[in-house]
C-alpha cells in the first residue's frame, strides 16, 4: 500500500504499491488508455487522472482490498445496472482485489465518460460562439 508521500506521477504512483497490485493497477491504466486514447494522464487529488480536452476524465486509486475508479457515471440504465455489485457511494465503483477486475465495465465506464466530456465541451464551445445547441 501506498504511503503518504505524493506521487509525481502515475509511475510513481503505481510503484508505491505491492507487485501483485503493481500488474493490477498497470491494467487499469491501460484499460483507461485503450478506451480513451487522447486522454492525459497526470496525477491530481494524489491520484492517478486522466484529463480529456481539458477536463477530468476518470481518477483510479490503489487501497488495501480494492481499487477505486471514480466518477461512476449515470443516466445509462444499462451501465447503471452493470455497475451496481460494485457501487460504493454515489459517485464511486470499487473493486476488491481478491476478485476478478471486470476490465469490461472499466473500459464501458471510461468510454461513457469521454462521450459525456466530448459532449459538454462541445455544447460550452457552441454557447460561447453563440450558436444554439441542438
Amino acid at each position: 500500500m501506498r504511503t503518504k508521500q505524493t506521487a509525481e506521477n502515475i509511475d510513481e504512483y503505481i510503484a508505491g504499491f505491492p507487485k501483485d497490485v503493481q500488474e493490477i493497477l498497470q491494467r487499469v491504466r491501460s484499460t483507461i488508455k485503450e478506451a480513451a486514447p487522447e486522454a492525459e494522464e497526470t496525477i491530481s487529488y494524489q491520484i492517478p487522472t486522466f484529463n480529456l480536452k481539458g477536463r477530468y476524465l476518470i481518477y483510479f486509486a490503489g487501497y488495501k482490498n480494492h481499487i477505486g475508479v471514480y466518477p461512476a457515471p449515470h443516466g445509462d440504465e444499462e451501465l447503471e445496472a452493470e455497475m451496481a455489485a460494485y457501487r460504493s457511494g454515489k459517485g464511486t465503483v470499487k473493486f476488491a482485489l481478491d476478485k476478478p477486475i471486470p476490465w469490461n465495465l472499466i473500459s464501458k465506464i471510461v468510454k461513457f465518460r469521454a462521450k459525456e466530456n466530448l459532449e459538454s465541451v462541445e455544447a460550452k464551445r457552441k454557447k460561447k460562439s453563440g450558436n444554439p445547441v441542438v
